[in-house]
């Protein structure tokens, strides 16, 4: 492991000096697990650092005083963003701008993320035709919001004596959503209750 470490290591390195694309090089040095702690500024107490320019652009090796100077100059910060590899790539950028701008698509991105909440719709072994069909529409509008289904019937008394009629519902139910939403989880019997789980067919 460590071997291999070294290795792709060694080759980003190597890359980078033929002007290989900087992005890629942090997809490559994320991969092999950079902490998420940067050392920025003052923090940075390498001999030699290669640094990358607020534009992207490599500047070259540098002792770290020299590039901290180097971003001063410019009103930035020195990041280390790099440190595994030989010299550590540091760059130079705003940094708490940078924190701001990554605190923000986080919260953006959680803001569209869906909770998917699980609604129940009850069937029975002589349900009619009419209330069937009212809890298919119900199963359709829950699961066009998102939202995961479970489908249950209970069985009472002698009516644990024909389950397989359960089966034969539940996969009608299911074909009748078939349209907006899968079987996530076929029907199957617990106790006296008759399960099935459906989910939206694009969140499967």
């Amino acid at each position: 492991m460590v071997n291999s470490f070294n290795c792709l290591r060694n080759i980003c390195v190597l890359k980078l000096e033929r002007n290989f694309s900087f992005e890629l090089f942090i997809i490559f040095w994320r991969c092999l697990g950079i902490s998420k702690e940067n050392q920025i500024n003052e923090e940075i107490r390498d001999k030699e650092v290669r640094v990358i320019s607020a534009d992207g652009e490599q500047v070259g090796v540098m002792s770290a005083k020299e590039a901290l100077s180097l971003a001063e100059k410019s009103n930035l910060d020195l990041v280390k963003i790099a440190p595994n590899a030989v010299p550590p790539v540091c760059k130079i950028m705003d940094y708490g701008k940078f924190k701001f701008e990554q605190a923000k698509r986080e919260k953006e991105a959680k803001k569209k993320q869906k909770v998917m909440d699980i609604k129940e719709v009850r069937l029975s072994l002589n349900i009619d035709t009419g209330d069937f069909n009212t809890k298919v529409n119900h199963a359709l509008r829950f699961l066009k919001d998102g939202d995961k289904v479970k489908v249950s019937i209970r069985f009472r008394g002698r009516e644990m004596a024909h389950t397989d009629n359960g089966i034969v519902i539940m996969q009608r139910f299911a074909e009748a959503c078939s349209e907006i939403g899968s079987v996530e989880k076929p029907a199957k019997l617990e106790g006296r209750s008759m399960l099935m789980f459906l989910v939206p067919k694009a969140s499967k």
